[in-house]
Parts: C-alpha cells; structure tokens; sequence
C-alpha cells in the first residue's frame, strides 16, 4: 500500500466505498514488541477502533465491519479471553454514548449465545438505545466465523426443505444470502487486512468474493486517520470489473 496521505483526493470522496470491512490484527505484536501484557495491545487497539468509526461516519461510509473476536479466538487462554470480554463490556458502556451522539446504528454478527451473559446483555442495551440512529451502520463481528456462518444458513435452508417451504430447485445463490447473518447489508466493497498478514481468516468468506482487498503492515492500534485514508485512496485506485472487462 501506497504512503499514507493526510486528506482525501476528490476522486477518493467522489467514490468512498458503501461498506468497509477490517480484520483487525495486530494487537499482540504491539504489545509484545513493547514488553506490553497483550490486554494492553487489545487497549490500543480499541482506540484504533474508536478512531476509524467516528471517521467513517464523518466520511460518509454507511456500513463498516469490524472483526473483534473469531470461534477461533475461544481457543485463546482463558486469562486473555475473560479479559478480552471485560473489556468488551467496558468499551460498550463507555462508547456508546459517543456513538449515539455521532448517529452510529449498532449491530452483531455471529454465535452470539456463546458469549458470556453479561456481555450479551450489555450488547442489547447498546444495540437498543442506538437502533433509531441512521448514520453508519456499526457492524462488530463476535464470536464470528465465516465457515460457521455458511453451515448455519445451510441448517436454515435445509429446515425450510425438510418442512417443505423450500424447493431445492429454487435455491439460488441470492436465496442463500438471504439466509446469511448479514442479509440485511450489501457485501463489503474493501476489505482492509493490518499487521501485513496475506488471508482473510474465515471472515466474510462468502460476501468478500469480489471484495477489494487492502493489506498494510502497519499493526492495528497503530492504525489511525493517516493509514486509513491511504486505504481508502487505494481502494478508489482500483478498477472493479465483477468477472467483466
């Protein structure tokens, strides 16, 4: 990716992505390469977030999709887990006021059951007092995984077959999609990647097939303005052809 600029060049706002995604990575080297606990790289991180939202809001974007914790990460130790969703309740009580006086619509994706009950309960709180917003649609991926996500829509579709209110004949893929945890938002148009890592994690397996795809290796809580108008700016670069000429 191209060096970072500090302000948008006018083709870049004439052609700001609907929906950016962001696989957050990072944290953990950050704090280990300052003899840090990780928590704190998961601090910094969440500052990182803090910025990039409000900027997406004040841009215009409609739709960001941030990934904050994967079915892989359960398999983290337990110390860092359980503090990881302290933390989260903490952001969510601390944030969402911020949110709501910036319009920001709250929304999860993901086995949310598999969260700890006070964290579950927090999230309706947020998601309710923020559900009459109509500025950016914040999209938080928890306890999310792409694979997991296709096999639960095939569940859905093969109940529906079995009760006989599904002809697999007419099983199309926009049938599938709507059977998908993000069926009510467009798929991402860029997908940005930190730390420099070159795969997609099992994030939005299906919905980033023609996704533009951003990696910098700059580590997520560095990642602030700077990096993600130099971000944006290589997405407008990019011409999207869908299969076509």
């Amino acid at each position: 990716m191209s060096a970072a600029s500090p302000h948008l060049s006018a083709d870049a706002k004439a052609d700001l992505p609907r929906h950016v995604a962001i696989i957050m990575d990072g944290n953990g080297r950050w704090a280990r390469e300052r003899h840090l606990p990780r928590i704190e790289g998961h601090r910094a991180g969440a500052e990182s977030a803090r910025v990039i939202i409000r900027m997406a809001g004040e841009l215009g974007i409609k739709y960001l999709t941030l990934y904050a914790f994967s079915v892989e990460n359960w398999n983290r130790p337990k110390d860092e887990v359980d503090a990881l969703m302290k933390y989260l309740i903490h952001y969510l009580k601390s944030e969402t006021p911020e949110l709501n006086k910036n319009n920001v619509r709250l929304e999860v994706i993901g086995q949310i059951y598999r969260l700890p009950e006070n964290v579950q309960e927090q999230l309706k709180k947020s998601i309710q007092t923020l559900s009459k917003n109509n500025g950016l649609t914040l999209i938080m991926a928890l306890s999310y995984g792409g694979r997991t996500e296709i096999v639960d829509a095939v569940r859905s579709i093969a109940e529906k077959v079995k009760q006989g209110k599904v002809d697999p004949a007419d099983i199309t893929e926009q049938v599938f999609a709507q059977h998908l945890y993000t069926r009510s938002w467009p798929d991402p148009d860029v997908l940005i990647r930190t730390s420099g890592e070159m795969r997609v994690s099992n994030f939005l397996l299906w919905q980033i097939s023609y996704a533009e795809l951003v990696v910098t290796p700059t580590l997520w809580p560095d990642f602030r303005k700077p990096q993600f108008l130099a971000a944006l700016e290589e997405y407008n670069r990019r011409h999207r052809r869908f299969g076509g000429l």
